[in-house]
């Protein structure tokens, strides 16, 4: 590659902008890009038939700088899709660097009032289509049968596959009220998994029966509810395809979730995208490009690609690999042509429903209702209440690639608003003597986050325990553990309403 093509890489020969084959290849991505405007290459190939784009924490600082540069896309392309990983909770773009307004699905489960998921859903979708957003990535429609899953845990509503099919389903009604495409995630089911895919190839090894009867079951409620998108796992389940990972699969994609009902498949025809091409259960062993071609042939139709790559030069790599397999043959060109009708049917949904959110009326504080509903307090006999300023010490696990790092949690902060002085520190070790000597005379309220997927935090909460049996303890994860402490609060969830919620719960108890 010569150096003048290094500068502009979207010149490069071999790779005409007119061909259907090249546009439809534009069409099937979904990519990232970095910054808070839109880069000058992202604008040219809008322009080129670049069908859909995914915002992440980066691109967003606000409500009004995202409309902003979501304006300034449309003004290329006025169909684009524009998408965002918004699930609430744990899993946050908008809120990213606050901290989420909503509690996220676990505690949506936990209180279990479809009405109130429906309601937290359309005002999320409310919020989102205000800022000219018209695709989210959500809901998570995992039921989390294995605790001490690493990547889902809060993001799913629950253990239940009936619990979590009816608020799938809810879910869906809700967002897509204000005119915002749901995407039901992650198929055929994440929730069994020890393994975080975005590092690895999870495997599920259970049958068929297994999984018609439990991790299918809230994806049929979501498509029953008309759900526009369904995205791919990068998950291996031997009992569907013994080879492949599910976004690969031709078994998974093309069979189960495509085929008719009445031949044991979901009968699903809407668009197909699937997770993060470049986490490492696909790009470690097949590369982002060959994984690419691997999943259009099994049946995705759009490729999400760009959490970490969010470059011209992968775009423009991702394509030119997309039409040389369509002229090897190794991809069909009807395949491919496929894939781009549903992402510009779905474009042409989003356009006609762009004025939806319009008619729903604001509600700013039912986030805050659901983190409030979702709490579940156990005082012990010798619970004295909390009458001065506590010492918080967070119990910090390893963030999450989903969520990532740069959301702040803990109840620190508002607990510091109702009980001014409040000190706060974050700790990592087993050791629970810092604790103890940072907290000095002070009641300490010890802060853990699936404490039993964690064996040192576990010793830590019982050494702390031990010295000081009038803890206050809040478990913001899933809570599997026994109930510990003079008081124990879990609020099924770490966003920043699950942590008003928190202190609240503690500042009222009497």
């Amino acid at each position: 590659m010569t150096v003048a093509s290094r500068d502009r890489p979207s010149d490069r020969p071999g790779a005409p902008a007119g061909s259907s084959a090249t546009r439809d290849a534009l069409t099937v991505l979904q990519p990232g890009f970095p910054g808070t405007t839109a880069p000058d290459w992202l604008l040219r190939l809008l322009g080129q038939g670049l069908g859909s784009v995914g915002l992440f924490a980066r691109n967003i600082e606000s409500p009004g700088q995202l409309a902003a540069l979501t304006a300034q896309l449309r003004a290329v392309r006025p169909d684009v899709l524009v998408a965002a990983d918004e699930e609430g909770g744990d899993v946050t773009r908008l809120e990213a660097r606050g901290g989420s307004s909503f509690p996220g699905n676990l505690a949506l489960g936990a209180v279990d009032d479809v009405g109130l998921t429906r309601a937290v859903a359309a005002e999320l979708g409310r919020r989102l289509a205000e800022c000219g957003v018209n695709l989210n990535w959500a809901p998570s429609a995992d039921v989390n049968s294995d605790p001490g899953n690493p990547v889902i845990g809060v993001r799913s509503f629950g253990a239940d596959p009936e619990l979590v099919a009816r608020h799938t389903a809810a879910y869906v009604e809700g967002l897509q009220s204000a005119g915002v495409a749901a995407c039901v995630k992650h198929f055929p089911g994440h929730g069994d998994t020890a393994t975080d895919s975005h590092l690895a190839l999870p495997r599920i090894d259970v049958d068929a029966a297994t999984l018609h009867g439990r991790e299918l079951v809230p994806f049929r409620a979501g498509l029953a509810a008309g759900a526009k998108g369904v995205m791919s796992a990068h998950i291996l389940v031997p009992s569907l395809d013994p080879d492949l990972p599910a976004t690969l699969s031709t078994a998974v994609l093309g069979g189960l979730l495509r085929a008719p009902r009445e031949r044991g498949g979901l009968g699903y025809e809407g668009l197909v995208i699937t997770d993060g091409i470049e986490m490492q259960a696909i790009a470690a062993t097949y590369g982002i490009e060959r994984g690419t071609v691997m999943a259009l042939a099994a049946g995705a139709d759009a490729i999400c690609v760009g959490g970490g790559l969010a470059d011209e030069r992968t775009v423009l790599d991702l394509r030119d690999a997309i039409v040389a397999a369509v002229a090897e043959g190794s991809l069909p060109a009807e395949r491919l042509a496929d894939a781009a009708r549903r992402v510009r049917e779905l474009a042409a949904w989003a356009v006609g429903r762009a004025g939806a959110a319009r008619g729903l009326p604001p509600g700013a504080d039912v986030g805050l209702e659901a983190a409030r509903r979702a709490v579940r307090v156990t005082r012990s006999a010798d619970f004295a209440p909390l009458d001065a300023a506590p010492f918080v010490a967070v119990f910090t696990p390893e963030a999450n690639i989903a969520a990532g790092a740069d959301t702040p949690w803990g109840p620190a902060a508002e607990l510091d608003r109702l009980l001014p002085g409040t000190l706060s520190g974050s700790f990592r070790s087993a050791d629970a003597t810092p604790v103890l000597a940072a907290a000095g005379e002070r009641r300490i309220v010890a802060v853990v986050r699936d404490a039993h997927r964690h064996a040192w935090m576990e010793a830590a909460l019982d050494a702390l325990l031990a010295a000081r049996p009038d803890t206050i303890v809040i478990e913001m994860g899933v809570p599997q553990s026994p109930p510990l402490g003079a008081l124990h609060i879990a609020t099924h969830g770490a966003a920043r309403v699950c942590a008003t919620a928190a202190a609240e719960a503690i500042h009222s108890a009497r």
